[in-house]
């Protein structure tokens, strides 16, 4: 009688803690990495170079340089954090892979609150135009979702983002027709409206208590978007109340994008790109999406505003256009590579 083989030993199957540490310390390093060497070139880079020990000589020359670029980067970080950290929300909220902060007519609604009080209010300080965005912003999105509410089912995410879309398509027209009828702000309007970072510690200081307010609700909605990635049915059987929810996340998601908007104007492609890198280095988890796309975002928004100091000397290319340079190639590659992440 033959004896019978003994089988080979399996291998145990690595544990899942182990799979997952696996797959995200290395985007985890990766990313914080980015925001590092953000921080180093958005500081040192421009038409001029100006040596770090520059900060040591008060009242040079090169030190007024390096303070102004440090607002600067300080600024591009809150702004890319903010707008990341939102389409990251908004791409859970509406479960859509395409949606970005314009997604809810927030842009658009920023952009025709800023023309009506250069045109209809007189206004000309900044502070007053970046309260004007803000309350665009906030009014849009609201607008937005009382429409998508109304009937039987609620605001679905399908709903919202007809919403956004017929809203937007909306406010522009308006925003146009106003402009081609009273020319005097067209001028502030057009370079307001390409997103231009330029801002001063002042300006950011006003910002802030919105930004902090709309980054803490947002972070802390993580086990929420999880629970309605899962769909609304199974997030309702997990205990959540999914009405409630989506308005939580949409005011943290208006704080954010609507301050960011109104302190540098639209910024294209932050919010719509960041999220699927992030998701492709470290998983589906909103745990770890929601704070590594701020500082993918703050990495990507600083680094394009540097090189839009030095793509054309002496003048600079605006980081709305640099955004969308960066941004444009990288969205394709990850559509062609089928990196869209699952949400």
């Amino acid at each position: 009688m033959t004896t019978p083989t003994p089988l080979a030993p399996v291998a145990p199957a690595a544990p899942a803690a182990a799979v997952v540490r696996g797959r995200t310390l290395p985007g985890i390093g990766l990313i914080l990495g980015m925001l590092v060497l953000a921080a180093v070139v958005s500081i040192l880079l421009g038409s001029e170079w100006v040596p770090p020990t520059a900060l040591l000589d008060e009242g040079s020359f090169g030190h007024a340089i390096l303070e102004n670029r440090i607002a600067r980067t300080a600024t591009a970080f809150a702004v890319g954090g903010a707008l990341a950290l939102g389409g990251a929300c908004l791409q859970g909220l509406t479960r859509n892979p395409l949606a970005d902060p314009g997604l809810l007519g927030l842009n658009a609604g920023a952009a025709f609150a800023v023309v009506v009080a250069l045109v209809y209010v007189g206004a000309t300080g900044l502070n007053s135009l970046l309260w004007a965005a803000f309350i665009g912003s906030a009014l849009a999105a609201i607008l937005v979702h009382g429409i998508a509410a109304i009937g039987r089912d609620g605001a679905t995410p399908a709903k919202l983002v007809l919403a956004g879309a017929a809203l937007t398509a909306a406010l522009t027209s308006w925003t146009s027709g106003i402009l081609l009828i009273d020319h005097q702000g067209l001028e502030v309007f057009r370079q307001w409206q390409v997103g231009t970072i330029g801002s001063d510690w002042g300006d950011l200081a006003v910002c802030a208590p919105f930004l902090v307010v709309g980054a803490l609700l947002a972070l802390l909605s993580a086990p929420v978007l999880d629970a309605l990635a899962l769909g609304d049915d199974l997030a309702k059987g997990l205990g959540r109340r999914t009405g409630l929810d989506r308005v939580v996340v949409g005011v943290g998601v208006v704080l954010l994008c609507g301050t960011a908007t109104a302190l540098v104007g639209p910024v294209a492609f932050v919010g719509l790109v960041v999220p699927h890198a992030v998701r492709a280095l470290v998983g589906p988890s909103y745990t770890l999406v929601l704070p590594l796309s701020i500082a993918a975002g703050a990495a990507l928004t600083a680094i394009a505003d540097a090189l839009g100091r030095v793509v054309l000397p002496p003048t600079e290319v605006q980081v709305g256009i640099m955004t969308a340079v960066v941004g444009v190639p990288a969205f394709i590659w990850f559509l062609r590579r089928g990196r869209m992440a699952g949400l």
